[in-house]
């Protein structure tokens, strides 16, 4: 008599799957790390743009006690003349109303990660006044934060540049208006920051 011995075929097809999840592994794992990398930067970008809009809200209230907790102790902003302000020095500008901002529309605004480090650009359309002269234009800005270790983001650096208006914007301006200069900013230009 012959005996025929039967291979049951499901624990041998279970045992190839099986090795061959396991060999995927690795590579999963990584792309899972990668995946959780993007999401964080993500997540980083959308807090810093979250950050500037609560600038954006503290310098229209004149809210110096929630400006002073954003900025860096070694804080340095340059104004559009090129006027450099130290943290307690903007400070002191919001606080004694030399500086009044009334309108801040935000546009064009993109946030670079670079470790620890955000570089936020973006364009502001503004209005009020710095030291009793009428500010109002387009301007271009860059603010660095820094991601500290216990969390908190701290701006350590802004630099605005005026945006010279078109040519078409310029020549409908009644006759005498000042024109802005293609060189350097004059001394005498109102400070945005």
């Amino acid at each position: 008599m012959v005996h025929r011995v039967r291979i049951n075929r499901v624990p041998v097809v279970a045992a190839i799957a099986l090795c061959s999840v396991l060999a995927a592994l690795p590579g999963a794992a990584y792309g899972f790390r990668g995946q959780q990398k993007h999401e964080k930067k993500h997540d980083e970008k959308r807090e810093v743009e979250a950050l500037e809009e609560k600038w954006r809200t503290a310098q229209l209230a004149g809210d110096v006690a929630t400006m002073d907790k954003m900025l860096a102790d070694d804080f340095i902003g340059i104004s559009m003349s090129g006027q450099v302000n130290t943290k307690q020095q903007q400070l002191d500008r919001v606080r004694t109303r030399k500086l009044m901002i009334s309108k801040i529309q935000l546009s064009d605004m993109k946030v670079k990660l670079v470790g620890s480090v955000a570089i936020v650009t973006s364009v502001a359309d503004v209005e009020g006044t710095s030291e009793g002269a009428s500010v109002q234009g387009k301007y271009r800005y860059t603010r660095v934060y820094q991601h500290l270790p216990t969390g908190e983001w701290k701006i350590t650096s802004f630099e605005a540049t005026r945006i010279a208006p078109q040519r078409s914007e310029r020549s409908n301006q009644p006759k005498g208006t000042p024109q802005p200069s293609t060189g350097g900013a004059p001394t005498s230009e109102p400070r945005f920051g």
